[in-house]
């Protein structure tokens, strides 16, 4: 079978706040009053890109391969996840050339994260075409009422 040249994912997360844990997003911890619930450091921004990565290269989800029941992930950094998850990609074939999130999140303002975010996420999927964006829900919903942050990802992977 040919293998396509060029394919796109898109990847999804959301999280609820919780008190008394860090706040991370695109690998960056960023000061404030609650982090995000979840069985890793839920940096839903990094889950968002790797589930577009796994979807881009024709893989399972993100939950298939760091599933939340298995203790070796407790409380592990979501880099090491993208690193894990951008080897799947190369030992695909598969080179990424372009990541374009999108933040949806009330607080906390985000602005002045998004260049660390995206020196980040370049070292390790070796691309600078990363585009970090943010927006809010207006007031609307879970993340409206400031009770969670979601990340929608779309990522371009080139075969070869």
């Amino acid at each position: 079978m040919k293998q396509e040249l060029y394919r796109t994912g898109i990847g999804y997360d959301i999280h609820k706040f919780i008190r008394n844990r860090k706040l991370v997003l695109g690998g960056v911890k960023i000061p404030y009053s609650q982090g995000l619930y979840g069985h890793s450091d839920a940096d839903v921004v990094i889950h968002s890109i790797s589930d577009a990565i796994l979807g881009a290269i024709g893989l399972d989800d993100i939950g298939t391969y760091f599933p939340n029941t298995d203790i070796k992930y407790k409380n592990i950094s979501s880099k090491i996840i993208l690193e894990k998850v951008y080897k799947m990609c190369t030992k695909k074939g598969y080179n990424i050339i372009n990541i374009d999130c999108m933040i949806i999140a009330e607080e906390p303002k985000i602005s002045k994260y998004k260049k660390l975010m995206k020196r980040n996420i370049s070292k390790i999927v070796k691309s600078k075409n990363i585009s970090i964006k943010a927006t809010s829900n207006e007031g609307l919903g879970l993340i409206g009422k400031k009770q969670g942050i979601a990340c929608i990802s779309i990522v371009t992977v080139k075969y070869g």
